[in-house]
């Protein structure tokens, strides 16, 4: 072969041969923090043994997520000392997380860790009396999420306790400052159906015991626990004491029942946790959290424990008993 004809086809095979593609950038694996106050070791892994946490992956694989492809996890608990939730708080922060998850005593504690880290609220009391955002339908800031309607729900609450405890024994209600805006809801629906209240405001939980003793030798007839975030860590401790007074109990939210209480009336948690994947769905993608309006609630659940009824010696009228969503034998 000539010297031109070599040439021709070098340059015929510069055409024909593929050329290499450009390399792809890889892809970005966001982590999403969460941070509660159960043990860590519940929390780990695309299938956590919480059933919070559990849910909240479960919507994440709904929206096409892949643990381990699209994201993983970064959780932190509190092993059940809210005095441990600061530190952890500030831990996510210092790890840069794309994302935190979280709820409860947790959500200040983010409040004051950081103002840029997108806050997703995985339930929250009361969030615009609270301070977490501005508005539901403007939270403007880093926060968004779920609230939990707490305070529209305690007059339903009060009548599902008259319903079990019928009679003119007051109703003894336990709160905490901080969550001055549960009392003045209970004060307003007792007003209104004539009802008596008796107040229990503890500024610390060291302050539970007595005020439970108290409300057994006023002649509280039932008790209502309010400010469920603050009092959750002692769960169990409320529902033996409440026990051991004779005194019918009703809580916010179902682990109040599972650690041994008598009822409870609220928002499905496990419903508002896989809710919470579209929030986090939502900003991994750019969306701003503030500008993405809190939801409401759209599950309510009434749980029962017939175990602490008896031990009250409680009759459960089948009038509540067929409008539970649960009941714990």
């Amino acid at each position: 072969m000539d010297r031109r004809a070599l040439l021709r086809s070098l340059a015929l095979a510069t055409f024909v041969l593929p050329r290499a593609a450009p390399a792809q950038p890889a892809r970005k694996v966001a982590r999403i923090g969460i941070l509660r106050l159960e043990r860590t070791a519940d929390m780990v892994g695309p299938q956590a043994l919480g059933p919070q946490v559990n849910m909240l992956l479960r919507g994440l694989r709904e929206l096409g997520y892949v643990y381990g492809e699209h994201f993983v996890t970064e959780p932190r608990g509190a092993e059940g000392k809210p005095e441990r939730v600061p530190g952890l708080a500030a831990e996510l922060v210092r790890l840069q997380v794309d994302v935190i998850v979280a709820a409860g005593p947790a959500l200040p504690a983010l409040k004051q860790a950081t103002s840029t880290i997108p806050i997703v609220m995985g339930g929250a009391s009361d969030p615009v009396a609270d301070g977490l955002v501005q508005s539901l339908g403007q939270p403007g800031g880093n926060f968004t999420g779920l609230s939990l309607q707490s305070v529209e729900m305690i007059g339903k609450r009060l009548e599902l306790l008259k319903e079990l405890i019928p009679g003119a024994a007051p109703v003894a209600v336990l709160w905490t400052r901080p969550r001055i805006a549960d009392w003045q809801a209970a004060e307003t629906a007792a007003q209104a159906r004539r009802w008596r209240l008796l107040s229990l405001e503890v500024r610390d939980v060291g302050e539970i015991e007595g005020a439970l003793r108290s409300a057994t030798g006023a002649g509280a007839g039932a008790l209502l626990v309010l400010g469920a975030g603050v009092f959750l860590p002692h769960a169990r401790r409320i529902a033996e004491l409440a026990a051991g007074g004779r005194l019918p109990a009703m809580y916010v939210l179902r682990p109040y029942v599972e650690a041994g209480g008598l009822v409870s009336y609220g928002a499905d948690l496990n419903d508002v946790w896989r809710r919470a994947a579209g929030f986090d769905d939502k900003i991994l993608k750019g969306t701003k959290p503030g500008n993405l309006p809190v939801e409401q609630p759209t599950k309510f659940e009434l749980v029962i424990n017939l175990k602490a009824a008896k031990s009250l010696g409680l009759t459960i009228p089948p009038s509540v008993l067929l409008r539970a969503d649960e009941v714990i034998q």
